[in-house]
């Protein structure tokens, strides 16, 4: 399965498991981040949206402010966001990149803008947020790939009075997307979608000193889906292996239609001086596609920049290579290339009047190959200023449905903070 606005793939654990609760970015302070965003997506065969391409380029400043904590038994604070997104390309023919609202003509808006703010509560170990914010968890995962980031409204619940554990439990209510300004918005999925619907979650992160940690999770999308999910992954010496589980069923009226699906995913890491090899596996078994709602609700390995190689009955391959170049002489300048195969989809047993009848054929079969450049700057006046370049290509048969698509980001952040 495809979805064109989807982002680079979580798939490993650790970039949200080994950080703890309560960290840096819960200090007071403030922060603006600029990002430069260009994105241009060449249809190697025909698009659903009769377009040949879609290229806009647009300037985002996402602000935040986090305060501290009165004193007392119960501390109280806020933490509060705005963005301003400003078009500085995109005509009504090349629009609908995901960076840039569209009108009631199709075209793109020349700005847009958005805030929001969390109340927050402290006891002990104990962090309590509502309100509207970012939200990291395995099964529910606000995505951050385009210019303005996604945002939940609810609340969100965090303990760390366990060695080594990070427990999590939230509810959400309302949803704010990449692409528009208004708080109450949907996520969509291939399917299933938030639209009139609360998504809850609970679960517990386990990262100890030690070779060893995993993750355990459920959640629920009301009416909708069921879903619990497995995380166990090992570090040691030169080595990593991290390896993904999760399992989804209909719940309540079925919003999506039936489901019954297991995915998974196991990548081996081996990194030999400035160099890293990855290779990835990853089975979805079911008569309907991994689902998810939320850019980056979904830690599979082969979940990447465009393809989150997800469909029903699908089974996919990764093969990824990684160069720092800072042993080499040049620090903040990495390269990253990869391709990822995917094979066996079959749409045909999608249940009946489902969301996802007649979504795919028989055999269908897809490939992604991404180059990733980076650079960032060390030190001076334009410290942490970063470039990134990036290529993409995704080419599919018919069953498969997906687009022939090649695509080319440009994205230069500059990031600013301080305390208070």
């Amino acid at each position: 399965m495809i979805r064109a606005n989807h982002g680079p793939g979580r798939a490993l654990l650790a970039s949200l498991a080994l950080c703890p609760a309560f960290s840096q970015a819960d200090e007071p302070g403030w922060s603006l981040l600029s990002r430069n965003y260009f994105l241009h997506s060449d249809f190697r065969s025909p698009s659903g949206s009769g377009q040949n391409y879609r290229q806009e380029w647009a300037q985002g400043f996402i602000g935040e402010i986090r305060s501290g904590f009165t004193e007392g038994t119960v501390g109280v604070g806020i933490d509060a966001h705005g963005f301003l997104g400003l078009k500085l390309d995109g005509g009504r023919g090349h629009a609908g990149t995901g960076l840039l609202p569209r009108d009631s003509d199709g075209r793109a808006e020349s700005d847009y803008s958005s805030a929001g703010a969390a109340l927050k509560l402290r006891l002990g170990n104990t962090l309590l947020r509502y309100g509207e914010m970012t939200v990291e968890t395995p099964v529910f995962d606000t995505g951050d790939k385009r210019l303005h980031p996604e945002y939940a409204t609810g609340w969100l619940l965090e303990n760390t009075d366990l060695p080594d554990w990070r427990l999590q439990a939230g509810r959400f209510t309302a949803f704010n997307n990449q692409d528009n300004s208004s708080t109450h918005d949907d996520f969509a999925g291939y399917g299933a979608t938030t639209h009139g619907r609360a998504i809850s979650l609970a679960g517990a992160t386990f990262a100890p000193d030690g070779p060893f940690g995993g993750a355990l999770y459920t959640s629920q999308l009301q009416d909708t889906w069921r879903q619990a999910y497995l995380n166990l992954n090992l570090a040691e010496g030169n080595w990593r292996l991290d390896g993904n589980l999760y399992k989804t069923r209909d719940t309540g009226n079925a919003s999506a239609g039936a489901i019954d699906t297991t995915a998974y995913s196991l990548a081996g890491k081996y990194r030999f001086g400035a160099q890293a090899l990855t290779l990835a596996y990853q089975k979805v078994e079911g008569d309907t596609p991994f689902d998810f709602v939320g850019g980056d609700s979904i830690y599979l390995a082969n979940s990447i920049k465009y393809a989150d190689f997800n469909g029903p009955g699908e089974r996919s391959w990764q093969l990824r290579y990684d160069l720092d170049f800072a042993t080499l002489g040049m620090p903040g300048l990495s390269l990253m290339g990869r391709y990822v195969s995917g094979r066996g989809v079959d749409g045909t047993h999608a249940p009946a009047g489902g969301a996802y009848t007649a979504q795919q054929g028989q055999g269908g079969r897809h490939w992604e190959r991404d180059v990733d450049l980076k650079y960032v700057v060390q030190s001076g006046a334009a410290k942490d200023l970063s470039l990134a370049l990036s290529h993409v290509s995704h080419r599919a048969n018919q069953a498969q449905a997906g687009d022939d698509i090649d695509r080319f980001y440009v994205i230069i952040e500059y990031p600013l903070k301080g305390g208070f």
